[in-house]
């Protein structure tokens, strides 16, 4: 696993311990995120401090190791 990786997969991991209730939407080669409930603020600042200030590129990993939407 490369450094990247496993820094994106810790602040996935973080984000999710705080609350985090975004949930990545996976199609093809198109990563996204979605969140359809409120979440601790706790979370959602770690997610505007921590994530969302990421380069595109960087920010894609992380949302990668966030759980699933997609079924199955």
């Amino acid at each position: 696993m490369t450094e990247l990786s496993t820094e994106a997969a810790r602040l996935a991991e973080e984000y999710v311990r705080l609350g985090g209730k975004r949930r990545a939407k996976l199609d093809d080669n198109i990563v996204d995120t979605r969140l359809w409930d409120d979440e601790p603020d706790e979370a959602a600042v770690f997610w505007r401090d921590k994530i969302d200030s990421l380069p595109e590129s960087e920010r894609r990993e992380v949302e990668t190791n966030l759980p699933n939407m997609n079924p199955g």
